[in-house]
């Protein structure tokens, strides 16, 4: 299996792209377009589980458009062969100091483009680093 093929990798990172632009600018309409549209759609999100694109979209349309502004980094997309990729990203807000986001989506393929299948986003406390221990010689 061809993995990072240089070609598809550029497209799924312009589709993770206008994702999170359509996310920070709540464009609904792109949100919706770019999850398939399908009963086996799934997002797990910070506060809700759902299931199917009908939920999905019912989430999106009702979620309030306040706050949404983010960061994201350390930003991995991985593809395998020409038609399957994950994304995944942390992202921090400035109105949660001390909380860190993190997002994974597995995007494929399909006829009309590629579409977000699974997703799963989840906020934790912002982990300390860990110091090195010194070794006593």
């Amino acid at each position: 299996m061809d993995i990072d093929l240089p070609d598809v990798l550029a497209e799924v990172t312009a589709q993770f792209a206008r994702y999170e632009q359509a996310l920070v600018s709540n464009d609904v309409a792109v949100l919706d377009e770019l999850f398939r549209n399908d009963a086996r759609t799934l997002r797990y999100g910070i506060a809700e589980n759902l299931y199917g694109y009908g939920e999905i979209t019912a989430f999106r349309a009702a979620r309030s458009p306040a706050g949404l502004t983010r960061k994201t980094a350390r930003t991995v997309i991985t593809t395998y062969g020409r038609n399957t990729a994950v994304a995944s990203t942390l992202f921090s807000r400035d109105g949660a100091p001390g909380r860190i986001g993190r997002q994974m989506q597995t995007w494929v393929r399909f006829p009309e483009g590629w579409r977000i299948v699974a997703a799963h986003v989840s906020i934790i406390d912002e982990p300390k680093v860990l110091q090195p221990k010194v070794l006593a010689t």
